[in-house]
Formats: C-alpha cells, structure tokens, sequence
C-alpha cells in the first residue's frame, strides 16, 4: 500500500509505457464504461454530425425565391416582359398583384412579402419615346442582410433586361463621329475570375468552418460529462484504491476519448466530401492532424471545466460562458474582417480559428505544411497549455 501511494503522490510514468497492463486495464476499462453508457456514446457520433449536416445546408448565405408582390399600373407588354424577367431569374417569386402601392405596403407591414414592385402609368409610353423611366422597388429590411442581397438581385435583373431593350427597338440612333480621330478612347471592362471556389458554393466555408466549432464544442462537452458523472458514481476513489499511478489514471482517462473523437474527425471529413462535395486539393493528412490537435484542445477544456465543477448542471453552466464566446470568435460562420477591428485580435486566442485555416486552405486552395506552419504550432500550443492545466487541477484533485 505504501508503494502504491508514494508512486501515485510522485505520478511518474509507467516504464514500459501503453504496454503497462495496469495501463492497458484501465484503457479497456474506459471503453467497456462508455459502450455501456449509451448516452454518452450516442452523443459521440450522432449529434456532431447532425450539426455539421444541418448546418450545412440551413446555414446558408445564399437567398433565393423572396416573395414579390407586384403593382402594375402599366399593362403595357413592357411591364409584364420585366415582371417575367423578375420571377423568371429563381431570386423572386410572384405572390400576387395588388391595386396600388398602399396595398402593396400593407401586406410588406402584415409579413407576407419580402420585396415590392411598382412600376409607373407611362412606362411603355417612355420607353418608346426614348424617355428614362423609373420602377420602385419596395424591401423588407428587417432582416438588412436579405434586403441588401434582394437590390442587388433587382439591380441585375433590370440591368440585364435593359440590355433586350436595344435590338427589339426599331428606332436607330446616331453618333456623330469627330473629324479629329488623332486620340483614341479607350474602354475598360471588368471580367472577374473567382478563384477556389469559382461556383460560389457559399456551403463549402460554412462546413469548413462548423467543422472545427463542434470539434472543439463536442471534445469539451463529452470530456466533462465523463469525469463528473466518474465522480458522482464514486469510481475515481476506487481507482485510487489500485496500484495504479496518477499519470496512468489520467491517461486512461483522456486516451479513450481521444480516440473516439479522431474516428469522429474522419468521419465528418468524409461527410465533407460525400454530402457537401467540398475538394480535397490539399494533403488530407494535414486536416486530420489539425483535427486532432483541435480535439486534444476540446478535452483539455472540458477537463478544466470538470475539475472546477461538481455536478453536470454546473459544467453546462460554466460551459455556456466559455463555449459561446468560442465559436463566436472563430470566424466560422462569419469573416473575421467583419468583425470588429477591436475584436479581430482576440480571435488568435482561438484555435478553432486556427483549424478552420488550416481545413479551408488546405482542402479548397491546396496549401501545405510550408504555408500553413503558424496554424499548426498555435494549435500545438493551445493543446499543450489547456492539457497542461487541465491535467494540473485533475492531479491535485486525485491527490
């Protein structure tokens, strides 16, 4: 007894390492505990990749088919050519027609249309007669996002209709030419190349970005929910009655989970490319490290979170102040150039900032060690000091 406890106050290493069948015995005892815990081991899979495909699809900036309502005070063959061109495009969708722009903005008042369109009397008469003519467009903008990304849609339909204006007309137009052609004038015109991701598949940042976030989200929430519910079945103060050291109790603790959660990494970069379709240009075995490294940082969390905490409901709490903030300065979901010119900074406190670097670089644009080595050794960091701590205040904890 004596031996046991002066090794476990010291928590030396094993000497023959993973082969140490105490070591070994209590790895296979973390496993049987979590294949008999069924909660826990369903929330190792099934929630994190339902949030990643959920969040794939529902958190999209791309916004199509907003309802339109019309006023047409023209019935004029022009007017219906451009209402046609409006919900023809798949970014509007006719609801109905109203009989004057009061009407019109009472139902935008009641909720139940995004956008308005009221063109004039004398639309058709100014276009004949060679007269600019203007139609209103009405936005609903509450939700400021929307309404801006529904006047551009508006601006670029009419633009473009515009353009059929020119050769349906039959009445030419005259350009004097000057007698003095010694200087020529030029003409720019822009041609954008959209490089990496030339569809603008909007998905592929936010499952690159939601990757990390429940990487991180979910290695904290499961590492603290098995040391607390460890501690509240009595079962670390029969571990201290065994010959085992505190580094193979520690160890034993945290491998288990580290394991499962990497079968988790490669399963939802599988998920990336089988649902989402994001390219794999890059070195796959890059992202996957990343991943790892990023849940090492998710179980040193959460076990900080245990170690401060004595029951389940205060881990969720103290949880809520540090996994929010979390994912909100990692640039997951938004730019980081969006932010804040204050807040930007902070977000290289975060290593879920950093993994998201280093997935979307690496899998959308092909960048590789070279390129991507600051990312790599801020997440060593991040792991190497939330371990250090964590492993810290679970080891005064067993002592």
């Amino acid at each position: 007894m004596s031996t046991a406890t002066s090794s476990r106050t010291i928590g030396t290493p094993t000497r023959r390492g993973l082969l140490n069948p105490r070591l070994r015995a209590l790895i296979g005892k973390e496993f049987a505990q979590i294949r008999r815990d069924r909660r826990l081991a369903i929330s190792l899979v099934i929630p994190p990749v339902l949030q990643l495909v959920l969040f794939g699809f529902a958190l999209n900036a791309t916004v199509s088919h907003l309802q339109l309502g019309v006023v047409d005070d023209s019935h004029s063959a022009r007017s219906r050519d451009l209402i046609a061109n409006m919900t023809q495009s798949g970014s509007f969708d006719l609801t109905r027609t109203y009989g004057s722009v009061r009407e019109l903005g009472e139902a935008m008042a009641r909720g139940e249309l995004d956008a308005g369109l009221a063109v004039p009397t004398d639309f058709e008469k100014d276009l004949e007669r060679g007269r600019p003519t203007e139609v209103q467009i009405l936005l609903n903008a509450m939700n400021a996002n929307t309404a801006a990304i529904g006047q551009g849609y508006a601006e670029g339909v009419i633009q473009s209709w515009n353009q059929t204006l020119a050769p349906g007309g039959l009445h030419a137009k005259f350009q004097s030419i000057a007698t003095n052609s010694g200087t020529l004038r030029g003409l720019v015109s822009l041609t954008p190349a959209f490089l990496f991701n030339p569809a603008l598949i909007t998905n592929w940042f936010t499952v690159t970005g939601t990757f990390g976030t429940l990487l991180m989200l979910n290695g904290s929430l499961i590492s603290s929910a098995a040391m607390i519910k460890e501690r509240e079945r009595g079962t670390v103060e029969q571990l201290l009655m065994t010959p085992a050291t505190t580094s193979e109790i520690i160890i034993a603790k945290i491998l288990p989970l580290f394991m499962i959660l990497c079968v988790l990494v490669l399963f939802a970069a599988a998920l990336l490319k089988l649902i989402f379709d994001v390219p794999f240009r890059g070195n796959i075995f890059l992202v996957l490290s990343g991943g790892a490294l990023c849940v090492l940082c998710g179980i040193g969390v959460g076990t900080f979170i245990a170690t401060y905490t004595k029951s389940a409901q205060q881990a969720q709490l103290m949880a809520f102040f540090i996994n929010p903030p979390l994912s909100s300065l990692s640039g997951a979901l938004t730019p980081v150039e969006a932010m804040p010119k204050w807040l930007q900074p902070l977000t290289l406190f975060n290593p879920i900032r950093h993994f998201g670097i280093i997935t979307r670089s690496c899998l959308m644009k092909g960048s590789g060690l070279e390129t991507l080595w600051p990312n790599y050794l801020a997440l060593i960091g991040f792991a190497t000091v939330l371990l250090t701590l964590s492993v810290r205040r679970f080891r005064k904890q067993l002592g």
